[in-house]
Formats: C-alpha cells, sequence, structure tokens
C-alpha cells in the first residue's frame, strides 16, 4: 500500500508528460491534415481547370499553329503550371507547419505551467502560481483565476487546520477539568460536594454550547435553520438581549447602556436576531475590563433599521479586522481562552444575519481602543 500510494505522483507526473506530448503532436498533425487536404484540392482544381482555360486564350488570340504546336503548347503549360503549383504549394505547407509547429510549442509552454502548479496544488503546495503566459485575455484569465483558486484553496486549508488545533484545545480543556475531577474524588482527594458537581457541571456545558455552536454554524450555512422572519419592534429585541446579559455585566463591573433612537419595525425572527445580539453583547463584555462601557444603540438607516453595539475594550488591530467573523479565529488566543469564548459566536452572528437578507460589520480604532459592531436588517414595509 505505501509503495503504491507514493509512486502515484510519479505517475501522475508521467501522465501529465504524455498529454503534454500528445497535445502539441495531435495539434501539428491536424494542422498537416488540413493544410494537405487543401494543398491537394487546390492541386486537383487547377490541374483540372487550368488547361482548358489556357486552351480557350490560344484559340481567342486566333495565333495559328498545328495540332502537333497546339498539343505541345499545351503540354509545356501543364507541366509549367504542375511544377509551380507543387513547388508553391510544399512551400506553403512547409511554412504553414513551421507557424503551426510554434504555435504549437508556445501553447505547450503555457499549459505546462498550469499542470504542473495543478499537481503541486494537489499535492497540497498551495502556493503555486501560473505566470501570465503572454498568449492573450483568454490565458491571462486562465492564469489569474487559477491564482485565485490557489490562494482561496491555501486560504481553507489554513483556517481549516487552525480549526481543529482550536477545537482540539476546546475539548481537551474541558475533559481535561471533567477528569482530573473524577480522578481526584476516586483517589480520595477531593469529594464529590457541591463544589466538585458545580465545576463538572460546568465543563459539560461548556462542551455542550461548542457542540451547539458549531451545530448551528453548519446548519445556517447549510440553509437548515428554521427562520421565521416578520415585523418586529426593535426596541422588544435590544431590551430582551440588554435584561438577559445584564446580570453578568453587573458580576464583571462593566456599564451597560442602551440607545433607542428608532420605533420603525424591523423584519426578523425575534430568537434569532436575540440570539445575535447576545453575542455581540457577550463578546464586548469578554472583552471589556470592568470599569469600562458598552452601549447598544438602535437607527433607522434609510431602508434599514442598525443595531449597534460598541464598547471601549481591548479594540482589533487592522490586521484582524478581515476575519473576526471567521470560525474559531481569535485575535488574542491565549487571553479569549482564558475568557472561555469558543471563537464561533460572531460567525454564528454573522450567518444568523445574512440569513435575514442583512449585513454585519466591524470597526475599531486599534488595540485599547474599543470596537464596534453593527448589525443591519432591512426594515418591515408599513
Amino acid at each position: 500500500m505505501t509503495t503504491t500510494t507514493g509512486s502515484r505522483p510519479d505517475e501522475a507526473g508521467s501522465r501529465t508528460g504524455r498529454t503534454r506530448s500528445g497535445f502539441a503532436g495531435r495539434l501539428l498533425l491536424a494542422q498537416a491534415l488540413v493544410l494537405v487536404a487543401g494543398a491537394l484540392t487546390t492541386w486537383l482544381v487547377a490541374t483540372a481547370v487550368g488547361p482548358g482555360i489556357f486552351h480557350d486564350h490560344l484559340d481567342r488570340a486566333g495565333i495559328g499553329h498545328t495540332a502537333s504546336e497546339t498539343q505541345h503548347v499545351e503540354e509545356a503549360f501543364a507541366s509549367a503550371l504542375l511544377v509551380s503549383l507543387s513547388v508553391a504549394l510544399l512551400a506553403a505547407v512547409v511554412a504553414a507547419l513551421a507557424v503551426s509547429w510554434y504555435f504549437g510549442r508556445r501553447v505547450q509552454r503555457s499549459i505546462s505551467p498550469v499542470t504542473t502548479a495543478a499537481s503541486q496544488v494537489a499535492a497540497g503546495r498551495y502556493d503555486a502560481r501560473v505566470p501570465d503566459p503572454g498568449l492573450g485575455g483568454e490565458f491571462a484569465t486562465l492564469a489569474d483565476t487559477f491564482n485565485a483558486l490557489a490562494e482561496r484553496l491555501g486560504a481553507v486549508e489554513t483556517t481549516r487546520r487552525r480549526m481543529l488545533a482550536d477545537l482540539a484545545h476546546e475539548l481537551r480543556t474541558p475533559l481535561a477539568t471533567i477528569d482530573a475531577h473524577l480522578e481526584a474524588v476516586e483517589d480520595g482527594v477531593r469529594d464529590l460536594d457541591h463544589e466538585t458537581l458545580g465545576v463538572l457541571r460546568d465543563s459539560t456545558h461548556r462542551l455542550r454550547r461548542l457542540a451547539e455552536d458549531i451545530g448551528a454554524v453548519s446548519r445556517a450555512e447549510e440553509g437548515g435553520l428554521d427562520i421565521h422572519p416578520g415585523p418586529v419592534d426593535p426596541a422588544a429585541l435590544a431590551d430582551a438581549a440588554v435584561d438577559a446579559a445584564s446580570d453578568r455585566y453587573t458580576a464583571k463591573g462593566v456599564l451597560l447602556e442602551t440607545r433607542l433612537r428608532t420605533r420603525v419595525r424591523v423584519l426578523a425572527d425575534p430568537d434569532r436576531i436575540g440570539q445575535v445580539l447576545t453575542n455581540l453583547l457577550d463578546n464586548a463584555l469578554r472583552h471589556t475590563p470592568s470599569g469600562g462601557a458598552v452601549t447598544l444603540t438602535c437607527d433607522q438607516v434609510e431602508r434599514w433599521v442598525q443595531f449597534t453595539v460598541a464598547d471601549t475594550g481591548e479594540g482589533i488591530p487592522d490586521e484582524h479586522l478581515g476575519h473576526v467573523f471567521d470560525r474559531f479565529y481569535r485575535v488574542d488566543t491565549a487571553r479569549d481562552r482564558v475568557h472561555g469564548g469558543s471563537g464561533i459566536g460572531l460567525s454564528i452572528a454573522r450567518t444568523l444575519v445574512e440569513a435575514h437578507g442583512g449585513g454585519i460589520s466591524v470597526a475599531s480604532a486599534g488595540s485599547h481602543r474599543g470596537a464596534t459592531f453593527t448589525v443591519r436588517l432591512p426594515a418591515a414595509t408599513p
């Protein structure tokens, strides 16, 4: 099995080489057949029509010749026509084949980097790129498209590896806590008291929350979420999210304010958008130190109802702004793991908002300068 698997890249490479040679050869052969067919057709037509036209012109010229002289002149014309036409057609075929060979080689040299880069990408080397072959817009578009595909695959692979690593860590931490406490109970080091049960329950809740978050993102991206949007008072959505988070904010000493500046109804599923606002408020609380403040604002912007969650916390550096909605992405990995976030909440929020036909964005002036998350949902038609 190992030997067979190891030989596949070489076999693929040899097949690729044969394909390249076969393509150039078939292209040249096709051109040769076309040229030979054209030359043969030209020769047949010229030899069939040319002598008759020449004889007709001799009759019109009124020049007297004996029958033998006329036959000799016509044979001389036919012979000259045959020789000159054959030489001309042969030269034309050779020149055309030379041009076809050159063009075939250019095309082959243009295809070779694509096949080589494709083999590298198939082998997991996503940094492979194809240069512009200089054969026109179509080939340039092909090269650009391939490069964009390779770059996208590389980004997906990087995200996948990071996601698996973070997922393994998220599972390892609560499982290690559960295992350590169970082992301590078995060894008699700890009693199965209320405190121990609380630690075990918190760890199992964390595992359940992680499983639910992953399932929610997968269902949302596959279109499997049950969403029922309808006209809703945005103030009711904001008040419900604030009421659910107020105890946590009070315990940490973070001020939570609301500014509701519109009464236009929003087209939303109350449960799903409530989940979005809760995720945003929890995210802001994790990244805002004690003594800070978080403000939930609701405005109307044209045909949109806009919710804004602004905090005075850690902020987000510019290089991370484009990734905060990716699964398991963390601006500060070590700090977020201490806070206990799964790294999926913002991804869920984006998926739910987009399922409503809205959009979500983030802005930050930099580290330690706070962050602002903005959710736009379509306003309900009066």
